[in-house]
């Protein structure tokens, strides 16, 4: 099969819809981020973005922004456009009929109810389709959205906040604040784009904390999920995490005996005693179109997920100070013993937040 030669044009626009797709981070979930641009020639003549679940897609924008100079256009659009009809029509019909000539595709929609169905479509009434443009950005973009399409989870994040001696509280648990007030307002970020924010009872009953996002501005968002793993539903009584407009759902095992006027989202996910299948915690959430897990909690269920395989990526951020050997320590129950068991990180991004250096890291393949 010929591989499709991309011109320095293509790439300047895919990567215009690309930014623009960017625009729905915090928004469009549990829809995947889209952006499209059409173009005439080297002019662009509409461009969109899907901005909301349930609202029109990037195309439907785009389309209507160009209006009688879509006919013969080209499209470039961040992922395939779709065939079904959902909460919103299928896009690949609207380009078909306002007379779009070629389509350009990052890469393919694995959902299946689209999954080839859209570019199938387009080809039927004779629309040039090609794929593939700037794929890895793409996928990148949408890691969480694909990952519950194709791996039946969410992505998992676990974010952490760590002296420079690897330490993440005091011996009685004191935390506050290790990381600086430029990095607090960084996770904001991060919670905001993620499905659901998790945490362990431990940490509930410790810290107390909100796990809400404050931006402090008038950025939009969708409050996400706050999810808490309590075996015994220990916690469903107090807490800020109950507080406030975002939901809150608690994850006990079969024997958890709930207080009788304790009114609650709360779901039962497999346990081995007080040990949760963690993997099939993930399952559950998706199955309720979680995309993103953003966890932050102590180190014994930060590990937990390390050992089990199934933290995607890990956000740390590593402040200038030192906490000494009697402070808790960053991870739990790793079980390393010699060198050769120990686990590699690959430095995805690294940068500084005001005095702190973040990390972004991922398991070493």
């Amino acid at each position: 099969m010929t591989e499709t030669r991309f011109s320095a044009f293509d790439h300047h626009c895919m990567a215009r819809a690309l930014r623009l797709a960017e625009r729905g981070t915090y928004t469009t979930r549990p829809n995947p981020m889209v952006g499209c641009v059409i173009t005439q020639g080297e002019e662009t003549v509409g461009e969109g973005w899907h901005q909301k679940a349930g609202e029109p897609h990037a195309e439907v924008f785009a389309l209507q922004a160009a209006g009688e100079r879509a006919r013969g256009a080209t499209a470039y659009v961040t992922l395939e456009p779709c065939a079904h009809t959902g909460r919103t029509g299928p896009c690949a019909e609207a380009l078909v009929a306002a007379g779009v000539a070629r389509v350009v595709a990052a890469m393919r929609d694995p959902f299946a109810q689209v999954d080839g169905a859209g570019f199938d479509r387009l080809r039927a009434a004779g629309i040039i389709v090609q794929s593939r443009l700037m794929e890895a950005q793409a996928r990148r973009l949408n890691r969480g959205f694909l990952s519950r399409v194709e791996r039946g989870r969410p992505w998992m994040r676990v974010k952490l906040a760590t002296s420079l001696d690897g330490r993440t509280a005091m011996a009685n648990g004191d935390s506050k604040w290790i990381s600086g007030e430029a990095s607090r307002r960084d996770v904001m970020r991060w919670r905001a784009r993620a499905g659901a924010i998790l945490t362990g009872a431990g940490t509930v009953l410790a810290d107390d904390p909100s796990l809400t996002v404050r931006f402090g501005d008038d950025t939009a968002f969708e409050p996400p999920l706050r999810v808490v793993l309590d075996p015994g539903l220990a916690t469903v009584a107090r807490g800020n995490v109950r507080q406030g407009e975002a939901p809150t759902l608690y994850v006990h095992t079969a024997d958890a005996k709930p207080p009788r006027d304790a009114d609650v989202q709360r779901v039962v996910a497999p346990a081995t005693g007080s040990n949760f299948d963690l993997k099939a915690v993930l399952e559950l959430l998706a199955g309720r179109g979680i995309n993103e897990v953003h966890a932050e909690a102590g180190a014994t269920l930060a590990g937990a997920f390390i050992a089990a395989g199934l933290a995607d990526e890990v956000l740390l951020y590593v402040a200038p100070v030192l906490l000494g050997d009697q402070a808790r320590p960053l991870f739990g129950g790793l079980g390393i013993q010699t060198m050769a068991d120990r686990l590699k990180l690959e430095i995805v991004d690294s940068r500084m937040i005001g005095e702190d250096h973040r990390l972004l890291l991922q398991p070493a393949r």
